[in-house]
């Protein structure tokens, strides 16, 4: 039990401080309201979990640890959704509805594509 423990920590300390550091980049070059460091992640993040599962399957691989290292540890802590909806509860309590509904539509939108098209890529 400690070591599902151990990787999932490792995995996602090193996805955290990767989506630390997308956001900060995001921030340097943007000066929009829309929070682009997040969407990023998260459609990044959605392209990479395709990928590795798609890499895994294609494998025939049902390597347990790598799987809790990278997919649960460090897709999980580099993807954001609950900043995400904490971001879009902000958007709707300062009135802007399109913005948060474009936000919304796109994420998921482009969230599914990225997985799908990952998939496609290791195929």
């Amino acid at each position: 039990m400690i070591r599902p423990i151990l990787l999932v920590a490792i995995g996602g300390a090193a996805g955290s401080v990767l989506r630390y550091l997308t956001g900060e980049f995001f921030k340097k070059i943007s000066s929009t309201t829309f929070p682009l460091g997040t969407f990023v992640a998260n459609i990044a993040g959605c392209l990479l979990i395709g990928i590795l599962i798609g890499l895994f399957d294609k494998a025939g691989s049902d390597n347990p640890q790598l799987k809790w290292l990278l997919i649960t540890g460090f897709c999980g802590g580099y993807t954001t959704f609950s900043s995400f909806s904490y971001e879009n509860v902000s958007l709707l309590q300062h009135g802007n509805y399109g913005l948060a509904f474009l936000y919304i539509a796109s994420s998921l939108l482009l969230g599914l594509l990225a997985v799908g098209f990952g998939l496609f890529l290791v195929k």
